[in-house]
């Protein structure tokens, strides 16, 4: 049987907590209301149902043990309910026979939480702004729902330190690993991870557009191993083994490397290499064929392991042409920046123009409300520094097209086997 006394004091109750009357900040009589329609209680008004019936005795009841006041419509008693009012004055006997923690008790107690959070997290740059974050609006009243409940101080002290231990961590390990070390459970780290890279991404600005497993990568916490892949000219030498080379060239789909090797790679017969191109996308790596070329898989944003992979290159080939490759839309040049300021690599942009846009605009896709602003960010940047692709973007925004690296790759193999 539905307890509809515990649904609708409990929305009396979610109520009075958003008004001014539970923070004593009320200047006149403030009523807190439950009205009875189709939406609220659906099947008060479904005639086939036996709840109208048992709803009346239900508030009557309620009503009798000074919880609230039956509003009749038209003032007929018994007929049908216009709406409920909560009676304030018993408020404090309302939570204690719902068994629920008043909104202020549990204010206070995260008050106390974030207290003990704000000396650990002066030199943790995310959780010290997110702890300040949060303590400003609960003294102010405003809700934090959109990052943690105000009643489970438990799982908020769980975000905190995963926050804290994320922002710490310097050993490569997986999220499970990761978990069992710090919450003695495989699973708990996995639960808040979506929570944990959403406040990663609102209060770190680089990684705003990156996913949370991407994110986690920047601090070596995996979900998978990290691997990159390798193809095209050029050999790769693994420091301490026996000298013997793997020839790229030999392996048409190229080889990966594990994270926990890329430190002991070395680049042999860098003489062939003219070009290191840099690719967004798997299936276009699989794909793609350029002589003379160190071709690599970045997979989207790049980690620390890439970085510093694409650095080693870097000081080992220093006249070669440093190329990207990737999606023709806002996320494709939000990565090719983000690889150039973190790489301090001036790579170019490769196969991401406009005449990439004309010769397969059959394949291209209409631009999202999302992708015409973050287009208009990426333009006022690009005029501002006086970038190269600034023709591009104009050019996407004006005819209102984006493409994806894989209508260009597949197309130029198929036209290159022609």
């Amino acid at each position: 049987m539905a307890r509809y006394d515990e649904k609708i004091l409990n929305a009396l109750l979610d109520s009075f907590e958003k008004s001014v009357l539970s923070r004593g900040e009320n200047k006149v009589k403030v009523q807190i209301p439950f009205p009875f329609t189709k939406r609220t209680v659906p099947e008060y008004f479904n005639e086939s149902s036996l709840a109208y019936d048992e709803i009346h005795a239900v508030l009557e009841e309620t009503e009798q043990k000074g919880f609230l006041t039956i509003v009749w419509k038209k003032g007929r008693e018994g007929h049908i309910i216009e709406k409920v009012l909560l009676n304030t004055a018993c408020v404090g006997a309302v939570y204690a026979y719902l068994n629920r923690t008043p909104k202020k008790e549990n204010e206070n107690r995260h008050l106390e939480i974030l207290e003990t959070w704000e000396s650990k997290s002066r030199e943790m740059p995310v959780l010290g702004t997110f702890v300040s974050y949060l303590k400003q609006r609960i003294e102010e009243g405003k809700t934090v729902k959109e990052f943690i409940d105000l009643s489970a101080p438990d799982r908020t002290e769980q975000i905190l330190s995963a926050l804290f231990q994320v922002e710490s961590n310097e050993e490569s390990c997986y999220i499970r690993e990761f978990s069992i070390r710090h919450f003695g459970d495989s699973k708990i780290f996995e639960e808040i991870s979506g929570v944990i890279g959403k406040i990663m991404r609102r209060f770190r600005p680089e990684f705003a557009h990156m996913d949370t497993d991407a994110i986690l990568s920047e601090y070596r916490i995996y979900k998978t191993p990290d691997y990159v892949y390798f193809k095209g000219e050029g050999k790769l030498l693994l420091a301490g083994k026996d000298g013997s080379a793997i020839e790229l060239s030999l392996l048409a789909q190229g080889i990966g490397i594990s994270g926990a090797d890329i430190k002991r790679i070395r680049i042999c017969g860098k003489e062939s290499i003219k070009k290191v191109i840099t690719i967004e996308n798997l299936t276009t790596f699989f794909r793609w064929e350029e002589e003379t070329s160190l071709i690599i898989y970045l997979g989207g944003y790049h980690n620390s392991v890439r970085r510093e992979l694409l650095r080693m290159v870097y000081q080992e080939i220093p006249d070669a042409e440093y190329l990207h490759f990737g999606d023709i839309d806002v996320g494709g040049f939000r990565i090719y920046r983000d690889l150039c300021e973190k790489t301090g690599i001036m790579f170019q942009t490769y196969h991401m123009g406009i005449r990439e846009l004309k010769t397969y605009e059959n394949y291209s896709k209409k631009l999202t409300d999302n992708d015409r602003k973050g287009l208009r960010m990426l333009i006022e940047k690009e005029k501002e520094e006086g970038g190269e692709n600034l023709e591009t973007l104009l050019y996407m925004q004006e005819k209102d097209v984006k493409l994806e690296q894989e209508a260009v790759s597949i197309l130029c193999y198929n036209t290159r086997r022609e």
